[in-house]
Protein backbone atom coordinates (compact mmCIF):
# COMPACT_ATOMS: atom_id res chain seq x y z
CA UNK A 1 0.00 0.00 0.00
CA UNK A 2 1.44 3.47 -0.97
CA UNK A 3 0.95 6.53 1.77
CA UNK A 4 1.71 9.95 0.96
CA UNK A 5 2.88 10.28 4.23
CA UNK A 6 5.83 9.10 6.79
CA UNK A 7 4.95 5.54 8.25
CA UNK A 8 6.88 3.13 10.36
CA UNK A 9 9.10 0.45 9.89
CA UNK A 10 10.57 -2.23 12.69
CA UNK A 11 14.23 -0.43 12.24
CA UNK A 12 12.25 2.54 13.84
CA UNK A 13 11.22 0.88 16.67
CA UNK A 14 14.33 -0.50 17.24
CA UNK A 15 15.64 2.89 17.03
CA UNK A 16 13.22 4.07 19.66
CA UNK A 17 14.19 0.95 21.99
CA UNK A 18 17.88 2.27 21.95
CA UNK A 19 16.49 6.02 22.90
CA UNK A 20 14.12 3.78 25.71
CA UNK A 21 17.19 2.50 27.41
CA UNK A 22 16.89 3.63 31.14
CA UNK A 23 14.64 1.83 33.40
CA UNK A 24 13.87 5.36 35.11
CA UNK A 25 11.83 6.31 32.03
CA UNK A 26 10.45 2.62 30.44
CA UNK A 27 11.04 -0.68 32.43
CA UNK A 28 10.06 -3.72 30.80
CA UNK A 29 6.86 -4.78 32.48
CA UNK A 30 6.35 -8.61 33.63
CA UNK A 31 4.07 -10.95 31.91
CA UNK A 32 1.96 -13.18 33.90
CA UNK A 33 -0.40 -16.78 33.30
CA UNK A 34 -3.70 -16.43 34.30
CA UNK A 35 -4.86 -19.94 34.84
CA UNK A 36 -8.28 -18.19 35.72
CA UNK A 37 -8.51 -17.15 32.44
CA UNK A 38 -7.16 -19.98 30.68
CA UNK A 39 -10.16 -22.11 32.54
CA UNK A 40 -12.85 -19.13 31.09
CA UNK A 41 -11.19 -19.07 27.74
CA UNK A 42 -9.91 -22.43 27.06
CA UNK A 43 -6.82 -21.08 25.56
CA UNK A 44 -3.20 -20.34 27.65
CA UNK A 45 -3.52 -16.63 28.73
CA UNK A 46 -0.72 -14.62 29.60
CA UNK A 47 -1.22 -10.88 30.72
CA UNK A 48 1.28 -8.25 29.75
CA UNK A 49 1.57 -6.19 32.66
CA UNK A 50 2.32 -2.52 31.00
CA UNK A 51 0.14 -0.83 33.32
CA UNK A 52 2.61 -1.59 35.63
CA UNK A 53 4.89 1.11 33.72
CA UNK A 54 6.64 3.99 35.66
CA UNK A 55 2.96 6.34 34.66
CA UNK A 56 1.05 3.83 34.46
CA UNK A 57 0.68 2.91 31.05
CA UNK A 58 2.56 2.53 28.13
CA UNK A 59 2.31 6.36 26.81
CA UNK A 60 5.70 7.17 28.22
CA UNK A 61 7.42 5.24 25.02
CA UNK A 62 5.95 7.24 22.52
CA UNK A 63 6.46 10.50 24.19
CA UNK A 64 9.85 10.23 25.45
CA UNK A 65 10.67 9.05 21.38
CA UNK A 66 8.99 11.95 20.58
CA UNK A 67 10.33 14.38 22.47
CA UNK A 68 13.93 13.28 23.07
CA UNK A 69 14.27 13.38 19.12
CA UNK A 70 13.77 17.77 19.72
CA UNK A 71 16.53 18.09 22.23
CA UNK A 72 19.94 18.66 20.88
CA UNK A 73 22.51 16.25 20.16
CA UNK A 74 24.05 17.00 23.77
CA UNK A 75 21.32 16.20 25.44
CA UNK A 76 21.54 13.60 27.92
CA UNK A 77 18.93 10.82 29.00
CA UNK A 78 18.76 11.96 32.23
CA UNK A 79 17.14 15.00 31.48
CA UNK A 80 19.49 17.38 32.78
CA UNK A 81 18.68 20.26 30.05
CA UNK A 82 18.61 21.62 26.74
CA UNK A 83 21.97 22.21 25.39
CA UNK A 84 22.71 24.36 22.93
CA UNK A 85 24.17 23.36 19.77
CA UNK A 86 27.07 25.42 18.35
CA UNK A 87 27.84 24.66 14.40
CA UNK A 88 30.67 22.81 13.96
CA UNK A 89 33.22 24.47 11.08
CA UNK A 90 32.56 22.41 8.79
CA UNK A 91 28.86 22.83 8.83
CA UNK A 92 26.75 24.87 6.25
CA UNK A 93 24.79 28.18 7.76
CA UNK A 94 21.79 26.16 6.72
CA UNK A 95 22.85 22.79 8.13
CA UNK A 96 22.78 24.95 11.88
CA UNK A 97 19.67 26.89 10.89
CA UNK A 98 18.07 23.05 10.43
CA UNK A 99 19.50 21.78 13.54
CA UNK A 100 18.48 25.32 16.09
CA UNK A 101 14.73 24.21 14.35
CA UNK A 102 14.58 20.82 15.51
CA UNK A 103 15.67 22.14 19.45
CA UNK A 104 12.76 22.73 21.56
CA UNK A 105 11.97 23.76 25.39
CA UNK A 106 8.73 23.52 25.09
CA UNK A 107 5.49 21.05 23.91
CA UNK A 108 2.30 20.81 24.20
CA UNK A 109 -0.17 18.36 24.15
CA UNK A 110 -3.65 17.09 24.34
CA UNK A 111 -4.95 13.88 26.28
CA UNK A 112 -7.51 12.36 28.90
CA UNK A 113 -4.88 11.26 31.24
CA UNK A 114 -2.38 8.95 30.17
CA UNK A 115 -1.17 10.50 27.22
CA UNK A 116 -0.68 13.57 29.47
CA UNK A 117 1.02 11.75 31.98
CA UNK A 118 3.56 10.20 29.62
CA UNK A 119 4.37 13.57 27.49
CA UNK A 120 4.79 15.45 31.03
CA UNK A 121 7.52 12.64 32.47
CA UNK A 122 9.24 12.09 29.51
CA UNK A 123 9.21 15.95 28.42
CA UNK A 124 10.98 16.66 32.75
CA UNK A 125 13.33 13.89 32.53
CA UNK A 126 14.70 15.64 29.11
CA UNK A 127 14.59 18.93 30.73
CA UNK A 128 11.83 20.78 28.40
CA UNK A 129 8.91 22.22 29.49
CA UNK A 130 5.20 20.57 28.88
CA UNK A 131 2.14 22.57 29.20
CA UNK A 132 -0.76 19.77 28.62
CA UNK A 133 -4.14 20.41 27.96
CA UNK A 134 -7.20 17.93 29.43
CA UNK A 135 -10.76 18.04 29.29
CA UNK A 136 -12.66 19.14 32.53
CA UNK A 137 -13.84 16.09 32.65
CA UNK A 138 -10.75 13.89 32.67
CA UNK A 139 -10.49 11.85 36.22
CA UNK A 140 -8.86 14.26 39.34
CA UNK A 141 -6.26 11.72 39.67
CA UNK A 142 -4.76 11.50 36.04
CA UNK A 143 -4.77 14.98 36.49
CA UNK A 144 -2.85 15.45 39.77
CA UNK A 145 -0.28 12.60 38.62
CA UNK A 146 0.47 14.75 35.37
CA UNK A 147 1.27 17.99 37.43
CA UNK A 148 3.28 15.76 39.52
CA UNK A 149 5.36 15.05 36.90
CA UNK A 150 6.39 18.37 36.23
CA UNK A 151 3.37 19.55 33.98
CA UNK A 152 1.52 22.85 33.39
CA UNK A 153 -2.29 21.00 33.24
CA UNK A 154 -4.57 23.31 31.48
CA UNK A 155 -8.50 21.93 31.70
CA UNK A 156 -10.71 22.70 28.60
CA UNK A 157 -13.69 21.55 27.31
CA UNK A 158 -15.76 18.31 27.87
CA UNK A 159 -14.31 15.77 25.77
CA UNK A 160 -10.49 14.94 23.96
CA UNK A 161 -11.50 16.70 20.91
CA UNK A 162 -11.94 20.30 22.82
CA UNK A 163 -8.78 19.74 24.55
CA UNK A 164 -6.89 19.31 21.31
CA UNK A 165 -8.42 22.17 19.53
CA UNK A 166 -7.41 24.23 22.69
CA UNK A 167 -3.93 22.27 22.24
CA UNK A 168 -3.03 23.57 18.80
CA UNK A 169 -4.20 26.90 19.33
CA UNK A 170 -1.32 26.86 22.12
CA UNK A 171 0.98 25.96 19.51
CA UNK A 172 -0.16 28.31 16.88
CA UNK A 173 0.77 31.19 19.34
CA UNK A 174 3.80 29.56 20.55
CA UNK A 175 7.62 28.03 19.03
CA UNK A 176 6.13 24.92 21.04
CA UNK A 177 6.52 21.23 19.42
CA UNK A 178 2.74 19.61 19.90
CA UNK A 179 3.25 15.78 21.00
CA UNK A 180 0.38 14.00 19.41
CA UNK A 181 -1.20 10.84 21.71
CA UNK A 182 -0.82 8.85 18.19
CA UNK A 183 -0.48 10.75 14.40
CA UNK A 184 2.81 10.66 14.49
CA UNK A 185 5.27 7.81 13.21
CA UNK A 186 7.79 8.81 16.28
CA UNK A 187 4.74 8.10 18.99
CA UNK A 188 3.28 4.68 17.18
CA UNK A 189 7.58 3.66 17.06
CA UNK A 190 7.71 4.16 20.66
CA UNK A 191 4.32 2.27 21.71
CA UNK A 192 6.13 -0.45 19.19
CA UNK A 193 8.66 -1.26 21.68
CA UNK A 194 6.19 -2.74 23.40
CA UNK A 195 5.61 -5.52 20.37
CA UNK A 196 9.39 -6.56 20.64
CA UNK A 197 8.86 -6.75 24.64
CA UNK A 198 5.76 -8.55 24.29
CA UNK A 199 7.05 -11.11 21.51
CA UNK A 200 10.10 -11.79 23.84
CA UNK A 201 8.02 -12.56 26.96
CA UNK A 202 5.99 -14.84 25.09
CA UNK A 203 7.52 -15.76 21.46
CA UNK A 204 5.24 -18.81 20.71
CA UNK A 205 2.49 -16.90 21.14
CA UNK A 206 -0.93 -17.16 18.52
CA UNK A 207 -3.04 -13.99 19.27
CA UNK A 208 -2.15 -10.74 20.83
CA UNK A 209 -5.43 -8.40 22.38
CA UNK A 210 -4.49 -4.81 22.21
CA UNK A 211 -6.79 -1.88 22.86
CA UNK A 212 -7.33 0.71 20.17
CA UNK A 213 -7.94 4.23 21.16
CA UNK A 214 -6.44 6.32 18.54
CA UNK A 215 -4.49 3.44 16.89
CA UNK A 216 -0.88 4.48 17.84
CA UNK A 217 -0.71 1.62 20.13
CA UNK A 218 -1.54 -1.23 18.11
CA UNK A 219 -0.46 0.13 14.90
CA UNK A 220 3.44 -0.05 16.60
CA UNK A 221 3.26 -2.98 18.02
CA UNK A 222 1.49 -4.78 15.04
CA UNK A 223 4.05 -3.36 12.97
CA UNK A 224 6.58 -4.90 15.20
CA UNK A 225 4.94 -8.26 14.93
CA UNK A 226 4.67 -8.17 11.42
CA UNK A 227 8.25 -8.80 10.94
CA UNK A 228 9.06 -10.58 14.05
CA UNK A 229 5.95 -13.00 13.50
CA UNK A 230 3.66 -12.39 11.03
CA UNK A 231 1.93 -16.03 11.90
CA UNK A 232 0.48 -14.22 15.04
CA UNK A 233 -2.90 -12.75 14.55
CA UNK A 234 -3.45 -9.30 15.75
CA UNK A 235 -6.61 -8.39 17.27
CA UNK A 236 -8.05 -5.19 18.17
CA UNK A 237 -10.73 -4.45 20.55
CA UNK A 238 -12.55 -0.81 21.11
CA UNK A 239 -15.47 0.38 22.97
CA UNK A 240 -18.41 0.01 21.42
CA UNK A 241 -19.18 3.68 22.57
CA UNK A 242 -16.28 4.67 20.69
CA UNK A 243 -15.64 2.64 18.37
CA UNK A 244 -14.35 4.12 14.85
CA UNK A 245 -11.95 1.85 13.42
CA UNK A 246 -14.64 -1.37 12.08
CA UNK A 247 -16.65 2.09 9.85
CA UNK A 248 -13.37 3.81 8.62
CA UNK A 249 -11.79 0.56 7.65
CA UNK A 250 -14.98 -0.33 5.76
CA UNK A 251 -15.16 2.89 4.23
CA UNK A 252 -11.78 2.89 3.87
CA UNK A 253 -10.63 6.60 5.97
CA UNK A 254 -10.66 7.94 8.95
CA UNK A 255 -14.39 8.23 10.61
CA UNK A 256 -14.60 10.66 13.58
CA UNK A 257 -17.51 10.92 16.34
CA UNK A 258 -18.91 13.86 17.35
CA UNK A 259 -19.33 12.67 20.95
CA UNK A 260 -18.19 9.43 22.70
CA UNK A 261 -19.78 7.23 25.71
CA UNK A 262 -17.71 4.64 27.18
CA UNK A 263 -16.21 4.20 30.87
CA UNK A 264 -13.06 3.74 29.26
CA UNK A 265 -11.52 7.04 28.89
CA UNK A 266 -7.95 6.12 27.89
CA UNK A 267 -9.21 4.81 24.02
CA UNK A 268 -11.85 7.52 24.30
CA UNK A 269 -10.87 9.42 21.25
CA UNK A 270 -13.36 9.39 19.10
CA UNK A 271 -11.43 9.13 15.71
CA UNK A 272 -7.76 7.22 14.40
CA UNK A 273 -5.32 8.99 11.67
CA UNK A 274 -4.51 8.36 8.10
CA UNK A 275 -1.12 7.25 9.62
CA UNK A 276 -2.52 4.58 12.21
CA UNK A 277 -5.54 3.49 9.99
CA UNK A 278 -3.64 2.46 7.43
CA UNK A 279 -0.77 0.69 9.67
CA UNK A 280 -3.91 -0.92 10.78
CA UNK A 281 -5.29 -2.10 7.48
CA UNK A 282 -1.49 -3.94 6.72
CA UNK A 283 -1.14 -5.53 9.78
CA UNK A 284 -3.80 -5.83 12.31
CA UNK A 285 -6.21 -9.30 11.22
CA UNK A 286 -9.44 -8.24 13.66
CA UNK A 287 -10.93 -5.70 15.46
CA UNK A 288 -13.82 -6.61 17.76
CA UNK A 289 -15.73 -4.11 20.12
CA UNK A 290 -16.76 -4.75 23.75
CA UNK A 291 -19.52 -3.30 25.94
CA UNK A 292 -19.25 -0.88 28.75
CA UNK A 293 -20.91 -3.78 30.86
CA UNK A 294 -18.28 -6.48 29.45
CA UNK A 295 -15.27 -3.28 30.33
CA UNK A 296 -16.33 -3.91 33.94
CA UNK A 297 -16.50 -7.16 34.61
CA UNK A 298 -13.15 -7.55 32.99
CA UNK A 299 -11.75 -4.64 35.45
CA UNK A 300 -13.86 -6.92 38.55
CA UNK A 301 -12.34 -10.28 36.87
CA UNK A 302 -8.84 -8.67 37.22
CA UNK A 303 -9.28 -7.80 40.36
CA UNK A 304 -10.81 -10.51 41.86
CA UNK A 305 -8.92 -13.07 40.15
CA UNK A 306 -5.27 -11.47 39.23
CA UNK A 307 -5.35 -9.17 42.01
CA UNK A 308 -4.82 -6.37 39.64
CA UNK A 309 -6.03 -3.15 39.43
CA UNK A 310 -6.82 -1.62 35.99
CA UNK A 311 -8.69 0.92 34.06
CA UNK A 312 -11.21 0.47 31.52
CA UNK A 313 -8.57 0.81 28.49
CA UNK A 314 -6.64 -1.32 30.51
CA UNK A 315 -9.23 -4.03 30.74
CA UNK A 316 -10.80 -4.30 27.29
CA UNK A 317 -8.19 -6.95 25.96
CA UNK A 318 -9.14 -9.05 28.53
CA UNK A 319 -13.09 -8.40 28.03
CA UNK A 320 -12.64 -8.85 24.62
CA UNK A 321 -11.11 -12.89 25.18
CA UNK A 322 -13.90 -13.66 27.21
CA UNK A 323 -16.61 -12.13 25.33
CA UNK A 324 -18.55 -14.20 22.67
CA UNK A 325 -16.83 -11.57 20.39
CA UNK A 326 -12.99 -13.31 20.00
CA UNK A 327 -12.72 -16.95 19.90
CA UNK A 328 -8.93 -18.03 21.40
CA UNK A 329 -9.70 -21.37 22.66
CA UNK A 330 -6.58 -23.75 22.28
CA UNK A 331 -4.07 -21.15 22.00
CA UNK A 332 -1.81 -18.98 23.26
CA UNK A 333 -2.67 -15.24 24.06
CA UNK A 334 -1.19 -12.66 25.29
CA UNK A 335 -3.59 -9.64 26.71
CA UNK A 336 -2.61 -6.19 26.60
CA UNK A 337 -2.78 -4.36 30.41
CA UNK A 338 -2.44 -1.10 28.78
CA UNK A 339 -3.24 1.45 31.64
CA UNK A 340 -3.89 1.26 35.85
CA UNK A 341 -4.93 4.68 36.60
CA UNK A 342 -8.23 3.86 37.34
CA UNK A 343 -10.08 6.97 39.00
CA UNK A 344 -11.76 5.80 42.84
CA UNK A 345 -15.10 7.27 41.42
CA UNK A 346 -14.76 5.23 38.76
CA UNK A 347 -13.82 2.01 40.32
CA UNK A 348 -16.85 2.60 42.45
CA UNK A 349 -18.82 2.83 39.35
CA UNK A 350 -17.56 -0.23 38.06
CA UNK A 351 -18.23 -2.42 41.40
CA UNK A 352 -21.66 -0.97 41.76
CA UNK A 353 -22.69 -2.37 37.97
CA UNK A 354 -20.63 -5.28 37.75
CA UNK A 355 -21.68 -6.57 40.92
CA UNK A 356 -25.39 -5.48 40.04
CA UNK A 357 -24.86 -7.82 37.04
CA UNK A 358 -23.62 -10.84 39.33
CA UNK A 359 -26.76 -9.50 41.27
CA UNK A 360 -24.79 -9.49 44.33
CA UNK A 361 -26.39 -6.10 44.51
CA UNK A 362 -30.03 -6.39 44.23
CA UNK A 363 -32.43 -3.74 43.86
CA UNK A 364 -35.94 -4.63 44.63
CA UNK A 365 -39.27 -3.09 44.74
CA UNK A 366 -42.36 -4.43 46.42
CA UNK A 367 -45.43 -3.11 46.14
CA UNK A 368 -47.36 -3.18 49.45
CA UNK A 369 -50.55 -2.05 51.28
CA UNK A 370 -49.48 1.28 53.36
CA UNK A 371 -49.38 -0.31 56.68
CA UNK A 372 -47.39 -0.80 59.62
CA UNK A 373 -45.28 -3.85 59.96
CA UNK A 374 -45.11 -4.23 56.20
CA UNK A 375 -41.55 -3.36 55.81
CA UNK A 376 -40.55 -5.41 59.35
CA UNK A 377 -42.39 -8.55 57.64
CA UNK A 378 -40.53 -7.98 54.51
CA UNK A 379 -37.39 -7.32 55.89
CA UNK A 380 -37.73 -10.30 58.06
CA UNK A 381 -37.99 -12.66 54.63
CA UNK A 382 -34.95 -11.24 53.27
CA UNK A 383 -33.28 -11.72 56.86
CA UNK A 384 -34.22 -15.62 56.39
CA UNK A 385 -31.87 -15.51 53.37
CA UNK A 386 -29.13 -13.96 55.43
CA UNK A 387 -28.47 -11.11 53.30
CA UNK A 388 -28.18 -7.67 54.53
CA UNK A 389 -30.32 -4.71 53.77
CA UNK A 390 -27.74 -2.09 52.63
CA UNK A 391 -30.98 0.90 52.03
CA UNK A 392 -34.61 1.43 51.77
CA UNK A 393 -36.96 3.76 50.56
CA UNK A 394 -40.35 4.29 51.42
CA UNK A 395 -42.21 5.97 48.16
CA UNK A 396 -46.19 6.46 47.73
CA UNK A 397 -46.03 8.97 44.94
CA UNK A 398 -45.73 6.50 42.00
CA UNK A 399 -48.35 7.27 39.69
CA UNK A 400 -49.43 3.13 39.51
CA UNK A 401 -49.85 3.15 43.02
CA UNK A 402 -53.76 2.88 44.07
CA UNK A 403 -55.07 4.79 47.47
CA UNK A 404 -53.07 3.28 50.49
CA UNK A 405 -50.24 1.33 48.85
CA UNK A 406 -47.04 2.31 48.21
CA UNK A 407 -43.86 0.90 47.38
CA UNK A 408 -40.53 -0.37 49.34
CA UNK A 409 -37.57 -0.17 47.64
CA UNK A 410 -34.66 -2.07 48.78
CA UNK A 411 -31.08 -2.59 48.20
CA UNK A 412 -29.67 -5.54 49.17
CA UNK A 413 -26.32 -7.60 49.29
CA UNK A 414 -26.06 -11.26 48.10
CA UNK A 415 -24.04 -14.05 47.71
CA UNK A 416 -24.72 -14.32 43.98
CA UNK A 417 -27.84 -14.65 41.20
CA UNK A 418 -29.17 -17.87 43.57
CA UNK A 419 -29.57 -16.27 46.80
CA UNK A 420 -31.19 -13.51 45.53
CA UNK A 421 -33.67 -15.53 43.48
CA UNK A 422 -34.30 -17.60 46.45
CA UNK A 423 -35.42 -13.90 48.21
CA UNK A 424 -37.64 -13.11 45.05
CA UNK A 425 -39.34 -15.99 45.10
CA UNK A 426 -39.75 -16.02 48.89
CA UNK A 427 -41.34 -12.58 48.92
CA UNK A 428 -44.06 -13.51 46.03
CA UNK A 429 -44.59 -16.41 47.97
CA UNK A 430 -45.85 -13.98 50.86
CA UNK A 431 -47.97 -12.47 48.49
CA UNK A 432 -46.46 -9.43 47.69
CA UNK A 433 -45.59 -8.37 43.73
CA UNK A 434 -42.32 -7.34 43.45
CA UNK A 435 -39.50 -6.31 40.90
CA UNK A 436 -36.17 -6.98 40.45
CA UNK A 437 -34.76 -3.35 39.18
CA UNK A 438 -31.40 -3.44 38.89
CA UNK A 439 -31.84 -2.91 35.02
Amino acid sequence: MTHDFESVTVDDIEAARDRLDDDSVVKHTPVERSTSLDELTGAEVFLKMEHLQWTGSFKTRGAYNKIAQFVADGESASGTGVETATATETETETETETKTKTKTDRVVAASAGNHAQGVALAATKLGVDSTIVMPRTAPQAKVDATRGYGATVELVGTDFQDAMAHARDLVDETDAEFVHAYDDPAIVAGQGTLGLEMYEDVPSVDTIVVPIGGGGLISGIATAFSELSPETRVVGVQATGAATVPDSLQKGAPIALESVDTIADGIATGGVSDLTLSLIEDHVDEVVTVTDGEIARAILLLLERAKQVVEGAGAAAVAAIISDELDVEGETVVALLGGGNLDMTMLQTVLVHALSDREQLLRLRVRIDDRSGKMEEISGLIADHNANIQTVRHDRSAPELDVGEAHLDFQVETSGAGQARAIIRSIRDHGYEVTHVNA
